[in-house]
């Protein structure tokens, strides 16, 4: 039987030169495209072939642990990221 599994991830959005990065850091998975919707398209593809393999080599739930997720009552819960700015002077 296949089970889907549903992850609420986030994601961080860039320009470099021509192309969009599109970078997930619960997962550490990132792609890129010629616009931001293009490359949140290709993370998705992605993090998609990320987590199929990780199932296919049996290590994806050693991977959503050390990611951070938690498993309740069958389900994974995903963890609390933030973004704030950081100031420095170096």
């Amino acid at each position: 039987m296949v089970m889907n599994i549903r992850l609420f991830l986030t994601s961080k959005v860039w320009k470099e030169d021509k192309y969009y990065i599109a970078y997930n850091p619960e997962l550490d998975v990132a792609s890129q495209g010629k616009t931001p919707e293009k490359a949140q398209e290709m993370l998705k593809d992605a993090i998609s072939l990320f987590i199929e393999t990780a199932k296919e080599m049996g290590t994806l739930n050693s991977i959503l642990r050390e990611a951070g997720f938690v498993k309740k009552e069958k389900r994974w819960v995903s963890p609390v990221i933030s973004f704030a700015p950081l100031e420095m002077t170096v």
